[in-house]
C-alpha cells in the first residue's frame, strides 16, 4: 500500500461531507424512499464514495462537517444536488427546509442570500430544469 493511500485527500473528504449532508437530508423525513435511495446512490458514484463509507454515512449521525468550496459555482452545484435529493419524492418539509437553510450557510451563504436562494430554487425545482438553467436563474 502506498502512503499516499493512507490519507484521504481534502476534495475526497469534500464528497464524503456533501454526500453525508445530501444522505441526512434524504433520511430526514424518515425511510428512504427507493427515488431518494436510487439518487445517492448515484451521488455515491459521482463523489467517489466506496461502499463502507456509504455505509457508514447510512448507519450513523452525520459526523462529517461541511467543507464549502471556495468557488461560488461550486457551492450552487452542491445546493442544487442537495434540492435533487429534497425534491425526489416531489415534497419538500419544514425539517428539510431548516437543514437546507443551515447547510446553505454553511456553504457560506449569509442568511439573506440562503433564504433568497432557497426560495428560487423551491420555485424552480417545482418544475424541472438542468444545472445551466439553474445557475442561470440563481446569480445574485
Amino acid at each position: 500500500m502506498a502512503i499516499a493511500d493512507l490519507y484521504t485527500s481534502g476534495e475526497h473528504r469534500r464528497n464524503l461531507a456533501h454526500f453525508a449532508a445530501l444522505a441526512t437530508l434524504a433520511s430526514i423525513d424518515g425511510e428512504l424512499s427507493s427515488e431518494e435511495k436510487n439518487m445517492l446512490d448515484r451521488f455515491a458514484t459521482k463523489l467517489d464514495i466506496t461502499d463502507s463509507e456509504y455505509k457508514e454515512v447510512m448507519k450513523s449521525e452525520n459526523k462529517y462537517p461541511i467543507a464549502p468550496p471556495h468557488d461560488s459555482e461550486k457551492r450552487l452545484e452542491r445546493l442544487y444536488d442537495l434540492f435533487r435529493i429534497i425534491f425526489s419524492d416531489h415534497l419538500i418539509d419544514d425539517e428539510e427546509m431548516v437543514l437546507l437553510k443551515k447547510y446553505a450557510i454553511g456553504l457560506g451563504f449569509s442568511g439573506k442570500q440562503a433564504d433568497t436562494v432557497i426560495e428560487k430554487s423551491v420555485a424552480i425545482f417545482s418544475g424541472r430544469i438542468d444545472f445551466d438553467d439553474y445557475i442561470y436563474l440563481l446569480k445574485y
